[in-house]
């Protein structure tokens, strides 16, 4: 897969200060009755009825998208970025992930506790940061072992390190081996083989499902 020189952004829903308090509505997975909506980078999980603190009812929801209510005005709100299933346990069966406009998946999730947008990459074979970004997720990679890697602005010197976990959407693993490329490439962090050949994956065209092993 060719990765893009720059990160897609996460698609938003802006709306009027007039309207209501937030700004940002991120719809991240929809089901029918229930949806989990991003407010103001807030996380909620609303059955259809429901209102959140900060004022949103969901009136409608199915697979391809919701409808909710803010200060007396309904909007349409298809899904655009990410689906996972809804379910009663915290551990859910699978997540299923959808394909940018311009063919790439990304999904949100967790390293080590933090969160991050990975980008997927079937291409690479292991989970894959810029020393930037494990800065800023507090990873001590030059514990890790030394090496080099090529990419598209040449040979970098990388360190292999294991992550003490790994979660997309509620799938976990534990202690999935990574390498840190010096430098701020690549842009987004890869979700590559290390996590992607623990789990169970099958692409159905612009459609992306990953499901936990048991």
């Amino acid at each position: 897969m060719k990765l893009p020189s720059y990160v897609f952004s996460f698609v938003l829903l802006l709306l009027p200060t007039s309207m209501m308090a937030m700004e940002k509505l991120v719809v991240l997975a929809l089901t029918a009755d229930k949806a989990i909506l991003r407010i103001d980078g807030e996380r909620r999980v609303l059955k259809v009825g429901e209102i959140s603190p900060e004022g949103v009812q969901l009136i409608s929801a199915d697979t391809d998208g919701a409808i909710v209510e803010i200060k007396g005005r309904q909007i349409s709100l298809p899904l655009q970025a990410v689906i996972s299933p809804i379910v009663d346990s915290d551990d859910p069966v699978s997540v299923v992930l959808l394909a940018d406009g311009s063919g790439f998946f990304y999904a949100e999730g967790h390293i080590n506790g933090h969160a991050v947008r990975f980008l997927v990459d079937t291409g690479a074979s292991s989970v894959a940061m810029s020393s930037h970004m494990a800065e800023r997720l507090d990873i001590d990679y030059r514990t890790g072992r030394p090496g080099y890697a090529a990419t598209a602005s040449g040979v970098v010197k990388m360190y292999a390190v294991t992550l003490d976990k790994v979660d997309i959407g509620g799938i976990v693993l534990r202690h999935v081996t990574a390498g840190v490329l010096e430098g701020r490439y690549p842009d987004a962090p890869l979700l590559g083989m290390s996590f992607l050949g623990q789990v169970k994956m099958i692409r159905d065209g612009h459609k992306m499902e990953l499901m936990k092993r048991y």
